[in-house]
């Protein structure tokens, strides 16, 4: 592959986490010792050159600064895949979407819109609607605490963007973006409540009701969107995020995982919609300690997740809760295509997308931003 990065490109960057003890692999590429890369000392328990190199990701494409934390991943209507840039490592650059169109990217949204308070967008998870339109959250966190995060449309005309509109607002840190029918589901991984400063949360919303208008949530309650909550048991990171990456089976059960601890979540749903059941899947195999991004192959009931903290990509085969490693590498700079604190995965067909998103926080296997800022993928047997 000759890797390009079409010339009109503008910027990127954000944060993410994992860790885990990799024992078994989901494909049958050879495990081998990376003699180019040594971890960091701190990895959370894993000593110092023991972190394994699993699987060949490979270099979709190189991004330049303006774009340093590549981020959510959508399927577009036309076949292409949009990728969003909040540029939260370095957010001197304003963030940005990307159109990738094979094995480039070149710009499809660069004005988007800043908050009033913040003076900054930050676009995470994006997906288009049974609308049309193109719908992505966005992490404010990162710059207020003070509830600010949003949900924002951008209305789509004859296939291209157009105007830009808040249709959710006062998120504590809104982040995965999931459609199923005309229900909205997006995960808050800072939810707190007045009793629980650790808390996140998943909430649903109505194609009718984000017609109507934009929703105004009450912070720091059960708001009626709550679909249900999660507590973030704290480790050595000092992350509090919760529920992050979110998608669902073939059986219409939905799937969370917490970024600051780990746990794996199912929810069941009643007919209404309704949450059935919550619990924390008992997982067995390879250990997941924190979780990002993820996505569901509905064929298989495999979901990929990314483990950020300790650069890997895991697989979950649903049917068992058996945990395989799909690719891991130690510390490196992403060059070649190999992985950079991935972030969010997408599944195009047997192509799985990964974003680099190279904004470490302490014990991460991954010790700094660095460029190269780059796209990954692995072609799935």
């Amino acid at each position: 592959m000759n890797p390009k990065f079409l010339p009109l490109l503008l910027s990127g960057a954000l944060l993410a986490s994992c860790q885990s003890n990799p024992t078994k692999t989901e494909t049958t590429t050879a495990t081998s010792t990376d003699s180019t890369a040594t971890a960091a000392a701190d990895t959370m328990g894993v000593p110092a050159g023991s972190i394994p190199t699993v699987g060949e990701p490979k270099l979709l494409f190189k991004l330049p600064e303006k774009y340093n934390t590549p981020d959510g991943l959508a399927l577009a209507p036309n076949g292409n895949v949009l990728l969003s840039i909040p540029n939260l490592a370095n957010n001197s650059y304003p963030a940005a979407i990307l159109e990738i169109v094979g094995d480039s990217a070149k710009p499809y949204i660069t004005d988007l819109p800043a908050e009033p308070t913040t003076k900054k967008a930050a676009p995470m998870d994006l997906a288009f609607g049974p609308d049309g339109n193109l719908y992505y959250a966005e992490n404010q966190y990162e710059n207020s605490k003070k509830f600010v995060s949003r949900l924002m449309r951008v209305r789509m005309q004859n296939g291209k963007p157009g105007p830009i509109e808040t249709a959710v607002d006062s998120f504590a840190l809104a982040n995965a973006v999931v459609w199923k029918g005309n229900k909205l589901y997006v995960t808050d991984s800072q939810w707190d409540m007045p009793d629980n400063d650790k808390g996140s949360a998943v909430m649903v919303f109505t194609l009718d009701e984000l017609k109507r208008g934009r929703i105004h949530l009450k912070p720091k309650t059960k708001d009626p969107h709550v679909l249900t909550t999660f507590t973030t048991n704290v480790n050595e990171t000092g992350v509090d995020n919760g529920a992050d990456g979110l998608d669902y089976d073939s059986q219409g059960n939905f799937y969370t995982g917490s970024f600051g601890d780990g746990t794996f979540y199912k929810m069941t749903l009643k007919p209404d919609g309704t949450l059935a059941k919550q619990e924390a899947l008992p997982l067995k195999g390879d250990k997941i300690t924190c979780i990002d991004g993820l996505v569901i192959d509905r064929a298989t009931d495999k979901a990929y997740i990314t483990g950020a903290r300790q650069n890997a990509i895991f697989v979950v085969n649903l049917k068992d809760n058996t945990v395989t490693t799909l690719a891991q590498n130690p510390d490196t700079d992403g060059a070649g295509g190999k992985l950079d604190q991935p972030a969010e995965v997408l599944l195009k067909g047997k192509r799985l997308y990964i974003s680099d998103y190279d904004n470490p926080v302490k014990h991460f296997v991954n010790t700094k931003s660095d460029a190269p800022h780059t796209e990954s993928y692995i072609d799935i047997k």
